[in-house]
């Protein structure tokens, strides 16, 4: 009865799995498909068309990269997501580290202080992050979005951090330092090379966040054009009467481009089992 049901049952896993790799990928694909496609045409009569680069024109992303400032924008999405991310990772590392090793007072709320303000609704926060960017004259500069950015997803990377500095035994800073090192440097020659893959996974989503948000930078930002960020902008794009589907495409493809290299960067830190058989016995 057994050995009848395995083959059925993972045949349908893999019928399972290509079509949940579809259902993930087609999405992308199609995007590709229509910043190729003339005409600012988001759909084709072409059933073949819908699935393969039947036709294809560069014409979308030359006017997104020659004529409309595309560059500048990604420039300053660049920036903004690149010094959140800087800035995370700087505060994030030393927090989390000190909520793992020290004992100190408050500990314990300031932890239960941290999940409840994680999951307050950031909507509701829009109004009065505009106000205090507004009265430290932050409102409608790329600085006062950074520090928008930071302080919002700081506990996030902090927790992050945290959890996995509490995966590693404490006994290799204990013998650091009883080979002469101090808690800074057990800190910066230990922790943080074992920590490796938190960190860059850390830094993969601060950069993500600063990288495709679109309200805060919408509100932080209103004007004028060549600051706003690249997801702002290209909304933007849209007018009341038409939407001007192929440049939009061809911009979203473009918008991916960091996201990616920015991935394979950070992929060969992503290891596991850095701290397996640090200690023994």
């Amino acid at each position: 009865m057994n050995r009848k049901t395995k083959p059925l049952a993972k045949t349908l896993q893999i019928i399972v799995a290509i079509l949940a790799t579809i259902f993930a990928i087609y999405p992308i694909w199609f995007i590709i498909l229509a910043s190729g496609r003339s005409g600012d045409r988001l759909l084709t009569l072409n059933l073949a068309g819908m699935f393969l680069p039947t036709e294809w024109t560069w014409e979308n992303y030359q006017y997104m990269i020659f004529t409309d400032p595309l560059l500048t924008w990604m420039k300053n999405s660049l920036m903004v997501a690149g010094l959140t991310t800087i800035a995370c990772l700087f505060i994030a590392t030393s927090a989390a580290f000190a909520f793992s090793r020290m004992r100190f007072y408050g500990r314990e709320w300031g932890l239960v202080l941290f999940l409840a303000i994680q999951s307050f609704p950031g909507v509701l926060s829009l109004i009065p992050i505009a106000q205090l960017l507004t009265a430290v004259g932050g409102y409608a500069k790329h600085w006062g979005l950074i520090l928008a950015y930071t302080t919002g997803t700081l506990i996030f990377t902090t927790m992050n951090l945290k959890g996995y500095f509490d995966t590693i035994p404490i006994d290799l800073e204990e013998a650091a330092m009883i080979d002469g090192c101090g808690p800074v440097q057990s800190f910066l020659l230990i922790a943080l090379p074992l920590a490796r893959p938190a960190i860059a996974v850390t830094a993969l989503f601060a950069f993500m966040g600063g990288w495709g948000e679109y309200v805060l930078a919408s509100v932080i930002i209103p004007a004028p054009e060549l600051k706003k960020t690249v997801v702002v902008a290209l909304y933007r794009l849209a007018n009341e009467i038409s939407v001007p589907w192929g440049h939009f495409a061809a911009g979203g493809v473009m918008v991916i481009v960091p996201v990616l290299i920015v991935f394979l960067f950070l992929q060969r830190y992503l290891e596991g089992g850095l701290t397996l058989g640090g200690v023994k016995g």
